[in-house]
């Protein structure tokens, strides 16, 4: 059987991930809101651009990533 220990480092595992995909989305999300209304700047501003592509690519890779830096056994 799994041990607390264990089921309590899967599940802060779990969180981490969705967390990193929650923290992509909003990144993205605060970009868009950035570069296309007149919310935060007057116009908008083109650094909201860059902002919603770092935060779109953080919502996809970065879950893949932890996903492959916690992988049992170590691969590639």
């Amino acid at each position: 059987m799994n041990e607390p220990q264990d089921v309590a480092m899967w599940r802060n595992r779990f969180i981490m991930i969705q967390l990193a995909r929650i923290g992509g989305t909003v990144v993205a999300l605060l970009g868009v809101l950035l570069w296309q209304s007149d919310v935060l700047v007057e116009g908008g501003h083109i650094l909201g651009f860059p902002l919603a592509l770092v935060g779109l690519a953080a919502s996809f890779w970065a879950p893949l990533w932890l996903a492959r830096r916690w992988r049992t056994p170590p691969g590639p």
